[in-house]
């Protein structure tokens, strides 16, 4: 590191550029000089001149992310250039510099390295503790570097220079062994590190890319140089590590470091040099001890791995799986695990193979496991840890064995091998494909992720499933799927666990298979991994193979066997598996020919020092067994010299803990390894020999001390086994045990001789354990002719019966541990099952598609009309019983205010949404309003209160109430929410606002409405027609009316009921907002209230009406009706309807059922009264004086019939009789009818008029006449001309006026009353609505409603025959057409407008989107507030009515109140759905919380894309377009969006 010499301007500069950390004017500054060519060479000069200041002050800074982006800004400009970074390298040593610089950066946070040899040890490494480390303050210099590598001269000059390797391997030696984890065995330690982020972080940034880097340039022949050097480099880096952490040849204990990039360089160019520069590997390879070196560390992590995952580190906390899953992770793996896995593939393939699978099984620390005796000690590892650590070392050899990454597999091969095994653990999104497919980390390597063999190896595993919806609303997106043909002949389990990060993938990938199996029919069973064939190794690594064949894996493997066969504890399926798998494949990879293939079975005799005569496999198989000695524990049960049992109960047996004992042991069943390597060497035959099948030569070994605490070893004696077993035999008498009968294995080539020659049968590539054996037996037979000959004998002799066999003490227990694990699993079974069943139940009942209504009314015998008494259950005691006064039960409900009626448009299109300034939306045509228009106009010429009862409110903010159907009793809900009160757990709702969740099904609510205590409905026969006369029932009607005070809970009284129902009526009220209540002049009138109350009942109707489709033809209590709760609403607003009395003068009862009795005074009066205040169109805003009450009241024909019913219904006493409320329907629709020919009339054109009428005053006389509607529309006509009706300008014309259109246009006019009463009857009096055509809507929906005495065929039918005037049609037309006649008088202009017109709304719809998400962005993101006139930071449009509001944006804030929150309650009535435009995310607001709904908007790839990070094309789903308006229409997004938060207003 030089002093710095400024020789000129330039460098004065640069040097106080640095030395102010870059401040960002300089940066532009100096940049934008770079143009021009001497100026940029100079200026590149300098910066590399100062490149060491540069790292000092960034070491220094406290801004160091600001400074470091402002470098590269800097840097990757001039070393982006070849020519100049080549140019620079030459002339100012820019490589030296760099590594240099790097070097001197890392020294300043070294620390001594633990690993190994704590006191002693030499080595240096750096502490991820740092703050160097920790905040990569590293990476713009390790950048820069990764940048110059990328140039190939660069490349080639650092390759070619030696002392720069020296030191490059130097710098990456302060990384080998960073990080280390000690295992802690006694507390959990305290503190939990995280420096394992930055660990992981500085081996892949400042090693491993500089590595493929340079790995990109030694792709070809030429370039054997610098592979070699690097190798060589590496080596002597390597060899002195080992030295420095004073490391002979075992690993210190309870240790593990990930981080070994010296290995992984090794490895990797090794993998490169065999790959593609055609190099001899054994020229390059070390020599035999220094491989046994090499491959400890990498064999240690993945047995650490192992005990990672049986919680044999859970004392280290979290962070260690941590570690262990980031090791394996997809943007680790290729640079950590691959060629830590290579480079023991390549230790494996070079060292003697007894050597290394004995190594394998000390360092899994499972070595006592392997013995026949059916009890063991084992020192090092405690018995729960047995079974799982056995299955990690049998994994592992599986790995190691079959994985074909480095040894063969070309790019694509690759490429497809990690898709299939992605693919197959879960459905994957494109973009998390592409994430999790392990791409080379340098860009410029050639394959990457997207490129165009990508997308066809996409498109051959898998086929796309477009985005779909569940059930539950949860939304899916575009998927990828593995096609059935890559289950059926790719899916490879191997893969699978190399690349799962959580265990459950590996399930998870199973699970899918499985299901796979069942679905196409290929097995049913539960199956096991299938054996998938691999891709031929490289002639390098041939000696991989070897170890497949050697005598001490054959040794473990028919230990395994045996003990599996005889049920020993700590084995399982998977071990099983695992086993079976190294058999197939040794069998697969078996060297070419057997020797002396005819040669007898005297092969044991020849060669009596060992278990096995040779190292084949093939021959080894069948070579048999006849006794073992065994160390064992004097307890044990093999001492009494009890033969063991030749079959066993089924069930693998469970652990069973007993203290192990130390490394000295007999006939284990693997070789013993020795604690030195001299010893390793010279003992090696020696450890085989020990394994001797004959019982007289025992060889004592000695034991390592490290191990064998002094007294710890309990007494061990020696017992002899009688095995007399061969591999063939135990697996034959496996396939018996695992299918559970005798002699259930049978040749298979005695039937087929065929088989032998196709050995590759489609039915053995899939299934369980059986089919594995069979597999396994057949291939066997294949490879020798002897083998062959031998199962034949074996499956000949039958198996004797099983003597009783003697169990002693130690085996009962296990015994009996397995019985009590048995029964406790039926028992669990038994409870699972039986909860299955209540789920089931509740669901039922929850999904039930009748009302609760309807379900008690199954209980009331309708045969006769007697009446039973509703049974409620209360959801948090369990109770049943009836609602009564005292304790009245309660409906959980949902009051929330809605606008949603008020969107309807007279429109079939739905609007779009505006995506230029020409199209704008205007609010002027909806249903909302135009309601309001009429209300208030009406407001102007009539009485307040009459007005107040003439039409309905309720379109915008009205209250719609909804139940999940289940009950409670009131007083148990108010515990319940003081409990929620007291609850301290976050909950999504404010209890304090009384909102809570059904305590059953977990529904949303925020009321609780009283049932009404007695028979809840007089549910009498549907079409009982009473025989009293149309006047009786109209008198009886009036009377009922007049007994307010008569009310069957007297008000008087204050019961519990009444209390709970005037509670919930505040409720009701509370949930809209005051201006959505308040219509009255005079504020606060009890009008009001009157209007209100019979409003809610109509919204509710109307919803439902909506939910149905708009018409009742789908009959039936639809889904919307399902779980209703009008009855009980119905109650609790006639109760405080009849709080108000009508004045019996004004009672419009009186009006549709009674002639008036003098009705020419009437007549004058009423014309004095009008010519006193409407002399002048304005006197009345001018006159302020006169009060409303003086105005007249609303013309009958100008009331709304819907709204009368409701009124009238409301204000009887209830429950209402059957015969009443037919009586109250029949006369209203006298009234509807009328009002339809009145509107008829005005529609027609004059001359019509004439016609119509003549031809009335004709058949006027006629029989019926009263039940023709050319009658009845020609008296009308009559009596309307008297006013001046007629006379306002052209009048719309009906197109054409034929009897056929005018019966049409007269049934459409009705319609809409007949829906709203069917149901409001359907609600209260039960019985189903029938179902029927749209054209038998009308009739059908008559007849149910009585209006039609008897159904008559479609072709007479009219719809003037369901009238049943209760006093002379004539006399009533009259006096209601005279009350318009004496208005048109006065306000002629009026007349027409007023005139309740033939209602035809369309359903409610959102907006329409465009295609194309861009169409949007392009407006939007760039449109100006209308208040602030600036450009939002976050844009929104409300998708309801188009509006564009700022959301968050504080410009737009109206007392406290912001933008969206605002918009929501004056669009919504508190509920708001806003498209985020720079989001491409729906977000909806209810209330005071707000939830993320997702997006409507997808790429091809059927993803989202939120935040527009991955700025992919955007098109319209239009299923989740339909989804989300369906939520809307149907008020649930409460019930079906889980994730709500509270927005504060400031949305």
């Amino acid at each position: 590191m030089d002093v710095l010499k400024h020789k000129c301007f330039l460098e004065e500069l640069l040097f106080w550029t640095i030395k102010y950390e870059f401040p960002q004017k300089m940066v532009t500054f100096l940049l934008n000089m770079l143009p021009d060519q001497d100026y940029k060479i100079a200026f590149t000069k300098t910066f590399v001149q100062h490149y060491a200041f540069i790292m000092k002050t960034l070491k220094k800074s406290h801004e160091s992310d600001t400074m470091s982006n402002r470098i590269v800004h800097i840097s990757v400009q001039l070393f982006s250039n070849e020519e100049l970074a080549r140019q620079v390298t030459e002339e100012c040593q820019l490589l030296d510099i760099m590594v240099t610089v790097l070097l001197y950066m890392m020294e300043s946070c070294l620390i001594k390295s633990e690993l190994q040899d704590e006191e002693n040890s030499l080595h240096v490494v750096v502490n991820c503790g740092e703050a160097l480390l920790k905040n990569n303050t590293y990476w713009p210099l390790v950048s820069d570097f990764i940048n110059i590598l990328s140039h190939q001269s660069v490349a080639k000059k650092f390759l070619e220079d030696h002392g720069l390797l020296v030191t490059w391997m130097n710098f990456v030696s302060f990384f080998q062994g960073m990080n280390l984890n000690k295992r802690e065995l006694n507390e959990h330690v305290e503190f939990e590190s995280q420096t394992y982020y930055a660990a992981f972080a500085a081996e892949l940034e400042a090693c491993a890319q500089p590595m493929w880097g340079l790995l990109s340039h030694c792709k070809v022949r030429e370039t054997q140089e610098y592979t070699r050097n690097v190798v060589r480099y590496c080596l002597e880096a390597l060899q002195d590590w080992f030295d420095a952490i004073n490391f002979v040849d075992e690993p210190a204990p309870n240790q593990v470091t990930f981080h070994l990039p010296l290995h992984r360089y090794f490895a990797m160019f090794l993998s490169k040099a065999v790959k593609c520069q055609e190099l001899d590997l054994d020229t390059i390879l070390p020599d035999q001890e220094m491989l046994m070196k090499l491959m400890i560390h990498p064999l240690q992590i993945q047995a650490s791995l192992s005990e990672i995952h049986s919680n044999m580190w859970v004392r280290n906390g979290l962070q260690i799986k941590g570690q262990a899953m980031t090791y394996v992770q997809s943007h680790f793996c290729n640079s950590m695990i691959d060629p830590d896995i290579y480079l023991l593939q390549v230790c494996a393939s070079r060292l003697d193979p007894d050597y290394f699978i004995s190594s394998v099984f000390e360092r899994f620390k499972v070595v006592d496991l392997l013995t026949m005796a059916s009890q063991h000690q084992n020192t090092v590892l405690d018995s729960e840890h047995e079974r799982s650590m056995l299955e990690g070392a049998l994994t592992f050899l599986v790995l190691l064995l079959s994985l074909r990454l480095h040894l063969g597999m070309t790019d694509d091969e690759i490429l497809r091998a990690e898709m299939v095994a992605q693919l197959c653990m879960n459905d994957r999104t494109h973009s998390s494909l592409l994430d999790l497919i392990p791409e080379n980390p340098n860009p410029k390597s050639g394959i990457i992720p997207g490129s165009l063999s990508f997308e066809s190896v996409l498109s051959a595993v898998a086929d796309f499933k477009a985005p779909v919806f569940e059930p539950g609303g949860s939304m899916q997106q575009g998927m990828y799927t593995p096609k059935a043909e890559v289950w059926d002949k790719e899916f490879d389990p191997v893969m699978v666990i190399l690349r799962t990060v959580y265990r459950r993938d590996v399930q998870s990938a199973m699970d899918r298979y499985t299901a796979f199996l069942k679905q196409s029919g290929k097995f049913n069973g539960n199956p096991w991994p299938p054996y998938k064939k691999r891709s031929p190794l490289h002639p390098s690594y041939k000696g991989l193979i070897k170890l497949l064949h050697c005598k001490t894996l054959h040794i473990v493997l028919f230990t395994l066997l045996y003990k599996i066969l005889m049920d020993h504890q700590n084995l399982s399926e998977h071990v099983l598996c695992m086993v079976l798998y190294l058999i197939e494949l040794g069998l697969e990879n078996s060297p070419e020919q057997e020797l002396d293939e005819e040669e007898s079975g005297g092969g044991q005799e020849r060669c009596h020092d060992s278990w096995f005569p040779g190292s084949n496999l093939v021959s080894n198989m069948r070579h048999f067994i006849n006794y073992v000695r065994v160390r064992v524990p004097e307890t044990a049960p093999e001492v009494k010299r009890e033969p063991p049992a030749s079959t066993s109960s089924d069930g693998l047996a469970s652990s069973q803990s007993s203290r192990r004992k130390s490394l000295q042991r007999e006939n284990s069943g693997t070789a013993q390894v020795f604690s030195l390597v001299a010893e390793r060497r010279k003992k090696f035959q020696e450890i085989i020999n020990r394994n001797t099948s004959e019982a007289n030569q025992v060889v004592r070994p000695k034991t390592s001390m490290k191990w064998s605490a002094p007294g710890a070893t309990p007494q061990l004696t020696t017992a002899i086994l009688e095995v007399k077993e061969s591999i063939l035999s135990l697996l034959i008498k496996l396939h018996h045990k695992l299918s559970g009968k005798q002699n259930s294995y049978y040749p298979p080539w005695l039937d087929d001789v065929d088989v032998l020659v196709h050995p590759e049968i489609p039915r053995y590539s899939h299934g369980d354990g059986m089919t594995a054996v069979e597999r396994i037996l057949l291939k066997a037979a294949v490879q020798s002719r002897l083998n062959k000959r031998i199962i034949e004998e074996i499956c000949r002799k039958v198996t004797p019966p099983v003597p009783p066999k003697k169990i002693s003490s130690a085996e009962k227990k296990t015994l009996d541990k397995e019985e009590r694990r048995q029964k406790a699993r039926e028992r669990q079974q038994k409870l699972l099952a039986e909860f299955a069943s209540r789920q089931k139940s509740f669901m039922e009942t929850a999904m039930d598609v009748e009302s609760p209504d309807a379900d008690i009314a199954m209980e009331v015998a309708t045969s006769e009309q007697h009446v039973s008494e509703a049974i409620y259950d209360c959801v948090i005691c369990g109770q049943s019983g009836p609602s009564t006064e005292d304790r009245p039960t309660g409906l959980v409900v949902l009051l929330q205010a809605s606008s949603v009626l008020g969107q309807c448009r007279n429109s079939t299109e739905p609007k779009k949404l505006p995506t230029s300034e020409e199209e704008q939306i205007y609010p002027w045509d909806t249903c909302a309003a135009l309601h309001d228009v009429r209300l208030a106009t009406l407001q102007r010429y009539f009485k307040d209160s009459s007005c107040l009862q003439a039409v309905s409110i309720g379109w915008e903010g009205g209250v719609y109430v909804q139940t999940c159907g289940h009950t409670l009793h009131i007083d148990c809900h108010k515990s319940y929410m003081e409990s929620l009160r007291n609850d301290q757990v976050l909950q999504g709702f404010s209890v304090d606002k009384g909102e809570f969740t059904c305590p059953l099904c977990r529904q949303f609510a925020n009321s609780v409405l009283p049932c009404y205590p007695g028979n809840n409905v007089e549910r009498s026969l549907w079409q009982s027609h009473s025989n009293k006369c149309m006047q009786d029932l109209v008198q009886e009607v009036e009377d009922l009316q007049e007994q307010l005070g008569t009310f069957p809970v007297s008000i008087s009284s204050e019961t519990n009921l009444s209390k709970e129902m005037e509670s919930v009526m505040k409720d009701i009220k509370s949930t809209t907002q005051k201006k959505y209540t308040d219509y009255s002049k005079s504020p606060g009138s009890p009008d009001n209230d009157f209007l209100f109350m019979y409003s809610v009942a109509r919204t509710n109707l109307e919803l439902e009406l909506v939910h149905r489709g708009g018409n009742l033809c789908s009959g039936g209590a639809s889904t919307a009706g399902k779980r209703s709760c009008l009855n009980q609403l119905f109650h609790v607003l006639a109760m405080h309807m009849r709080l108000y009395s009508i004045d019996s003068a004004y009672n419009p009862w009186r009006k549709l059922t009674q002639p008036m009795q003098d009705k020419n005074s009437e007549q004058v009066f009423l014309f004095t009264k009008y010519q006193f205040y409407f002399g002048k169109e304005t006197s009345l805003q001018r006159d302020s004086g006169l009060t409303s009450e003086e105005l007249p009241e609303v013309p009958v024909l100008y009331r709304d019939v819907s709204s009368l019913l409701l009124i009238q219904i409301l204000t009887m006493p209830q429950p209402l009789h059957k015969e009443h409320f037919s009586c109250i329907i029949k006369v209203l629709f006298t009234l509807l009818y009328t009002q339809a020919l009145a509107a008829l009339s005005v529609k027609c054109s004059a001359e019509d008029r004439m016609a119509w009428k003549e031809s009335g005053a004709r058949k006027k006389n006629t029989p019926g006449g009263e039940k023709s509607w050319e009658v009845l529309l020609g008296h009308v006509i009559t009596e309307l001309s008297k006013g001046k009706i007629y006379e306002e300008g052209d009048t719309e014309e009906l197109t054409v006026v034929n009897p056929d259109s005018v019966e049409c246009y007269l049934q459409q006019f009705c319609l809409p009353f007949l829906r709203i009463t069917s149901l409001l009857q359907h609600h209260l009096f039960g019985g189903d609505l029938p179902s029927c055509q749209e054209d038998e809507e009308f009739t059908l929906l008559a007849s149910c409603l009585g209006l039609l005495p008897s159904f008559q065929s479609a072709h007479q039918f009219t719809s003037a025959s369901c009238l049943d005037w209760p006093v002379p049609a004539f006399d009533m037309i009259s006096q209601w057409c005279s009350e318009l006649a004496s208005f048109a008088d006065r306000h002629p202009d009026q007349v027409k407008a007023l005139l309740i017109q033939e209602p035809k709304w369309d359903l409610p719809r959102l907006l329409q989107l465009p295609e194309n998400y861009n169409t949007i962005f392009q407006y939007y993101h760039r449109k100006t507030c209308t208040v602030c006139t600036k450009v939002p930071k976050d844009p929104a449009v409300c998708l309801v009515c188009g509006t564009f509001v700022c959301l968050k944006g504080l410009c737009c804030k109206q007392q406290s109140y912001c933008e969206c929150v605002l918009h929501s309650q004056n669009c919504g009535a508190g509920t708001g759905i806003f498209l985020l435009i720079n989001a491409s995310v729906i977000i909806i607001i209810r209330g005071h919380r707000f939830c993320l709904w997702g997006s409507v908007y997808l790429d091809a790839h059927g993803e989202e894309d939120r935040d527009l990070r991955r700025g992919k094309p955007l098109y319209i789903c239009k299923e989740r377009y339909k989804v989300l308006e369906q939520q809307w229409v149907s008020h649930t997004f409460d019930h079906i969006n889980k994730r709500w938060g509270p927005h504060y207003n400031g949305l």
